[in-house]
């Protein structure tokens, strides 16, 4: 996947807005990012269930997302560590938490 391949996804999701933030592409739903991407060297960060946060850590080329909650975020070095179909499933994964944190109005408008 690519830079411009992620976008179009991210950009399909209900209420998906794109912007900048600390130099950075931020995708967003309701003003909150789910996900982070370097223009630069192809990095993400992405929201990801507390559970799952030790397997995906012990994988090659993900660890601990800098600056972000403990144990909740994740850092991909390149989008090639994941098969697309499972960086779109992360994806859509990472949305579907921050959505959860949304009010109950707010996520039944972008469900």
């Amino acid at each position: 996947m690519n830079i411009e391949t992620l976008r179009d996804y991210c950009l399909s999701l209900n209420g998906t807005t794109e912007g900048m933030k600390w130099d950075h592409l931020c995708f967003m739903v309701a003003e909150k990012i789910f996900v982070l991407a370097s223009l630069e060297d192809a990095n993400l960060c992405l929201k990801c269930d507390p559970e799952d946060f030790d397997e995906l850590a012990a994988r090659p080329g993900i660890k601990q997302a800098p600056h972000f909650a403990r144990r909740q975020w994740i850092a991909i070095e390149s989008m090639d560590v994941m098969t697309d179909k499972e960086l779109m499933e992360r994806v859509a994964e990472s949305r579907k938490l921050v959505l959860s944190k949304l009010s109950k109005k707010l996520q039944e408008k972008y469900a």
